[in-house]
């Protein structure tokens, strides 16, 4: 497999640094919202100074969450490229592996969504509300199907990129 060239302004990812909250990213909250405050979108709450699914208190303000922003904008966070031979074989069951991961991950931070999954020429690509969930799921394809897996940041965008293949 030929090597994937990084495309300009992108950097690879290290594990071994921590990513500084210097990251210019318009969907950020700026201050802290009233609390309670429900997301008329998914349902979400704000509570206790993040995002979490509770139930929705009568009282509760309304803004719409970071993650359905991002949906309405159509501005994925994160690209998560899946492609090779072994995909072709196995796509069904990859995508079901792609679609628990995110499951999982949602339950716990609501901000953490899958936006879509398209097919390409190559295989698909699934875009991500969040970074952290397009690593994640980078992550879970290595761990489960080994393969050559790629990340890129690019840190002025706050916009990660990922390539699976095998």
């Amino acid at each position: 497999m030929a090597a994937m060239k990084i495309p300009t302004g992108f950097q690879p990812f290290r594990h071994d640094r921590v990513l500084l909250e210097l990251i210019h990213d318009s969907y950020k909250m700026r201050g802290k919202l009233p609390e309670p405050t429900v997301c008329p979108g998914c349902g979400a709450v704000f509570h206790g100074g993040r995002w979490q699914w509770l139930p929705a208190p009568s009282n509760a303000h309304q803004h719409t969450c970071p993650a359905c922003h991002r949906i309405q904008d159509q501005y994925p966070a994160g690209y998560v490229s899946i492609k090779g031979d072994f995909f072709a074989a196995h796509r069904d069951e990859i995508l079901r592996l792609v679609q628990h991961h995110e499951t999982r991950e949602k339950a716990e931070h609501p901000l953490q969504r899958i936006m879509a999954i398209e097919n390409t020429e190559e295989g698909v690509l699934v875009t991500t509300t969040d970074i952290h969930l397009a690593r994640g799921l980078g992550e879970a394809l290595r761990h489960a199907y080994q393969g050559s897996l790629e990340i890129h940041f690019h840190p002025e965008e706050n916009l990660l990129r990922v390539s699976w293949a095998r």
